[in-house]
């Protein structure tokens, strides 16, 4: 990797330097537009005691799940326990620290991390159990509590396409989190299916420019439905 060239040549080089209880913020929803070759190379490397920001845990034996199995996180920031039957018994046998947040507020946070705003007020949560012990502003007659921005050490995404300096774009539903996840790393890794030349992809369509981007690698992908629902024959 040299100059404005992103691209790396193995996800071992993609995740050089991530090593035991740093902070790791992780784009996707649910299984879809996660960066599966990325996590799984972070259960090879073995390393261990991470705090992972992410909406949710994978499921079981895949995703983020992967890192459950082998107890390499020691805490998840997210909005829900989803489909992982693994995440729910470590979280109910307190086995693993869980912040529960809500939905728009993790993306918040994860979006105020990358823009260098230090913390927001959002009326959200006020008067429940995500509100206590956090300070209170009356704004207009309406309460707001304060939530504090996030950044990681490392933010590892999933893209569609990207070009060589790293400007990404995501397929449909698949931005989700990984636009404001990739701008909260201090090293932010992507990967995606097809790397282009400079000047292949239209400006107008870039959904992350490269001046977020640290390292590009180019992977295969699995692309698994997380529940699939049919009528009955």
């Amino acid at each position: 990797m040299a100059g404005f060239d992103k691209r790396v040549g193995t996800y071992e080089e993609a995740l050089v330097g991530l090593s035991d209880g740093m902070t790791l913020v992780v784009g996707g929803f649910g299984l879809c537009g996660i960066p599966e070759n990325l996590i799984a190379q972070i259960r090879q490397m073995g390393v261990k005691d991470l705090t992972v920001v992410s909406n949710n845990c994978g499921v079981d034996g895949f995703g983020l799940g992967l890192l459950l199995e082998t107890r390499q996180i020691r805490k998840v920031i997210a909005s829900y326990v989803g489909e992982n039957a693994e995440f729910e018994r470590q979280l109910l046998a307190g086995e693993i620290e869980v912040v529960l947040t809500p939905q728009g507020t993790l993306a918040e946070k994860m979006r105020a991390g990358g823009a260098g705003i230090p913390a927001f007020f959002t009326a959200t949560g006020y008067g429940t159990p995500v509100g206590e012990g956090k300070e209170v502003r009356d704004f207009k007659g309406r309460h707001y509590i304060l939530e504090e921005a996030i950044t990681a050490d490392f933010a590892i995404v999933k893209g569609w396409k990207a070009d060589w300096y790293g400007n990404v774009v995501y397929r449909h539903t698949a931005q989700n989190f990984n636009s404001p996840a990739a701008t909260a790393g201090r090293v932010t890794v992507v990967e995606v299916e097809e790397i282009v030349k400079p000047g292949a992809l239209d400006p107008n369509h870039i959904h992350t420019p490269g001046i977020y981007v640290d390292r590009l690698i180019q992977g295969r992908f699995e692309k698994r439905i997380e529940r699939r629902t049919v009528r009955a024959a």
